[in-house]
């Protein structure tokens, strides 16, 4: 796991390396001592992970998550303010460690941000026997891609919908249209993915699926048509 520290305090800063160093698999690949150089660093190089300052010149912790926004970097937030708490949670972050850190608080939230990589990796599986291997609660189970309905994307979840039940599934839609065959399912809509063959009726601004109506995004309009043979 790769990660950048963010922070303007020299101490705090190296603190978190030096803990960083008795985590095996996770690698510090550089520091900053402000935010507007990090956001230049993340523009053309990947890191899993940043521990990241709130209250910082220029540029606070907060507003560098925000401009991170869509990119699929875990944040862990460090500050000696927990005034922040509540607006930092509702940007997804993955923790809010409070300084000074401590060892085992740190390892708890670096622990919880492996498991959130992880699951990115292997929540949605596509196999050659058309099933996907979903992971609901702690159970992994077997989903017939036959099965499924369409899928729908709520916060930092996909929900896959059956004729029986419904799986939330902790991911991105971009990672579910990677891994659904594109010769049964197609996107519609920035937040819904159909198997075409389960549709029931086209309609002006969406379609209907199991009773459900979805809406059709223009930017996908045409792909749906072409794919439909509609004229």
């Amino acid at each position: 796991m790769k990660a950048l520290i963010v922070d303007d305090n020299d101490i705090a800063s190296t603190t978190l390396s030096h803990l960083a160093k008795q985590v095996p698999n996770l690698t510090i690949v550089n520091e900053y001592s402000n935010a507007i150089e990090a956001y230049h660093h993340l523009q053309n190089n990947h890191v899993d992970l940043i521990f990241l300052d709130i209250e910082m010149p220029e540029m606070t912790g907060i507003e560098l998550t925000k401009a991170l926004s869509g990119k699929e970097t875990i944040i862990i937030f460090t500050s000696s303010n927990k005034d922040y708490a509540l607006e930092a949670f509702e940007l997804n972050i993955a923790d809010y460690i409070l300084k000074p850190v401590m060892p085992a608080r740190f390892l708890q939230a670096v622990s919880k941000a492996q498991s959130i990589l992880e699951s990115r990796k292997d929540e949605v599986e596509v196999t050659k026997d058309e099933f996907l291997f979903v992971r609901d609660s702690n159970i992994t189970r077997r989903l017939k891609l036959d099965d499924i309905f369409y899928a729908e994307a709520m916060g930092d979840y996909v929900k896959f919908y059956t004729r029986e039940k419904m799986f939330a599934i902790h991911g991105t839609m971009k990672s579910a249209e990677e891994r659904l065959p594109k010769d049964n399912f197609i996107r519609v809509h920035r937040s819904f993915i159909i198997a075409v063959d389960k549709i029931d009726t086209l309609q002006d601004g969406g379609i209907m699926i199991n009773g459900k109506f979805i809406p059709v995004a223009d930017a996908y309009r045409k792909s749906l048509n072409t794919r439909m043979n509609v004229f």
